[in-house]
């Protein structure tokens, strides 16, 4: 892993993204490398338009599915029973939402994270700004819906399955995490939440292009990394590492998308992301389930008092 030294992911140890998502995952480096995914909605027609006309693309990964919302104010955008939690992603200002289910009504105004209660419910966009949800990828009538859902056809073998961590301190319910409540403080990594199957890492927006010369180039060993961009433009630097068997080398992908898109960064490719838009640029990295080596660092999980880490 290569940090600079002011960037909090320096105390991370060599080995601490061993293994991060599962303490039982058997090494597997005798497997095949995925390719990564590039998916820019920006220049891809919506996979389903509601009858409102909020347009909506669906992207799935080895554990995940991501929906992608941009609404119309006033329509419903999602109404449907999962057996598990899903995590709202409201990504500006003029992101909002109506939210109702397990007997709750609950209205946010974004940016904020939302967590949405196991059982049916519905959600109602009030404003124009994007909505992401995210779903574990064992609720198969939603995986199926994907766009990319033939290249999961067959689980990818170095990524380690999802295990749910610990039920949420006093069971489920609705819960808003407002990124204007979060502090600034240069000793954590951003801003990250989790739940029992997810970990959001909410950057703060940046102005202009990330200096070429402090980029952060790193692997992890058994799961896979989703980098949402939400403004502006990025290249993904991703490089996958030479096996024994050269038919199946490939090469660096230096990919450049547009907002908003998904990149989805298999086990164990070297990669890094670069913004490069002269205004905004913002993205948020998701992984499923959550990490046990940010999970370690003092103060770095925002909700950890609520979604408890693993005994073990």
């Amino acid at each position: 892993m290569t940090y600079t030294q002011d960037d909090p992911r320096s105390a991370l140890s060599a080995t601490s993204a061993t293994s991060a998502t599962s303490a039982k995952t058997p090494q597997r480096s005798g497997e095949a490398i995925a390719a990564p995914e590039f998916l820019d909605f920006s220049v891809t027609a919506p996979d389903a338009v509601t009858e409102a006309g909020s347009r909506q693309w669906i992207v799935r990964g080895q554990n995940f599915v991501l929906i992608h919302t941009q609404p119309e104010p006033g329509d419903t955008i999602f109404s449907a029973e999962l057996e598990s939690e899903q995590v709202v992603l409201l990504i500006d200002e003029h992101s909002s939402l109506r939210g109702s289910g397990s007997g709750e009504e609950h209205a946010v105004t974004g940016p904020a994270l939302v967590v949405v209660p196991p059982g049916p419910s519905e959600i109602v966009s009030t404003g124009t700004g994007p909505i992401v949800q995210l779903i574990q990828s064992d609720e198969v009538e939603w995986a199926k819906r994907a766009v990319n859902a033939e290249r999961y056809a067959e689980p990818h073998p170095r990524v380690a399955p999802l295990e749910p961590w610990p039920e949420p301190v006093g069971g489920y319910r609705w819960r808003t995490y407002l990124m204007a409540d979060v502090p600034e403080d240069p000793r954590r990594f951003g801003r990250i939440f989790r739940t029992r199957a997810f970990m959001v890492g909410f950057f703060k927006p940046g102005d202009g292009p990330r200096d070429p010369r402090r980029l952060s180039p790193h692997t992890h060993d058994d799961f896979e990394q989703c980098s949402l961009v939400v403004a502006g433009t990025y290249i993904h630097h991703i490089q996958t590492p030479w096996g024994p068997d050269a038919t199946a080398w490939r090469p660096e992908d230096h990919a450049r998308v547009g907002s908003p898109s998904v990149a989805i960064i298999p086990p164990p490719t070297v990669h890094t992301s670069q913004a490069i838009g002269s205004g905004v640029n913002h993205l948020i990295d998701i992984f499923a389930g959550p990490r046990r080596d940010f999970s370690a660092q003092p103060g770095w999980v925002l909700n950890a008092d609520e979604y408890p880490a693993p005994a073990n």
